[in-house]
């Protein structure tokens, strides 16, 4: 009989992170071709692989349940995996927000916020793939601190965004409609910077 093969939970997180990349990516390529009509068939690629990185999580959580040894403590595992989740459970939320909002334009400088996304994202994915060298890694650190930095770029962005809005938007269903939004945009990107400081807190507890 074959031996079954040892499970990679950096590998299968990693992968998660992929996913996320490319959700993100997605979303910013949707944006700068940005087009109502065309909304809920661009949008089923970001729902695929939100589906995909599902199917990935469960695959984590049933092999946790039966796993002797794990490369490190099962709780960590479970948090990073969830926290890897939540983002691009937040990334496919906004292709819904932007179909059930009847969103049929986007505001002015809405690309930039997709553009720190997809940095952030792209920055969780570099970081994932490092984290299983962790203990030798000499990029570690600075992937998790450019992430970092986005998120305060983010921000910023947001503040001068909603004060644009509030100063100079009348229509008050238009107010409600980009509230929520920018404020799942700001979710994302946080949520990003909670993936990344969550790697950091693994490093140093298993340093």
């Amino acid at each position: 009989m074959a031996r079954k093969k040892q499970f990679n939970y950096f590998e299968a997180m990693n992968e998660i992170a992929v996913k996320v990349d490319q959700s993100s990516k997605l979303l910013q390529q949707l944006a700068k071709n940005y087009d109502y009509e065309a909304l809920v068939d661009q949008a089923e690629a970001i729902h695929i692989l939100e589906r995909e990185a599902d199917v990935l999580v469960s695959d984590i959580m049933e092999e946790l349940a039966v796993s002797f040894i794990t490369p490190i403590d099962r709780e960590d595992i479970v948090l990073l995996t969830h926290s890897l989740d939540d983002v691009i459970d937040n990334i496919n939320e906004v292709t819904y927000l932007l179909e059930n909002l009847v969103v049929k334009s986007l505001r002015t400088r809405t690309i930039d916020f997709f553009d720190l996304i997809a940095e952030a994202t792209h920055g969780i994915c570099l970081a994932t793939s490092e984290f299983s060298k962790f203990k030798n890694s000499k990029t570690l650190k600075g992937l998790l601190k450019n992430v970092n930095d986005i998120e305060r770029q983010a921000d910023l962005l947001y503040s001068e965004l909603t004060k644009e809005m509030y100063s100079t938007e009348n229509n008050a269903i238009e107010i409600i409609k980009w509230r929520d939004l920018y404020n799942k945009f700001e979710t994302i990107v946080n949520q990003s910077e909670k993936a990344v400081n969550t790697i950091g807190s693994l490093v140093i507890k298993n340093s």
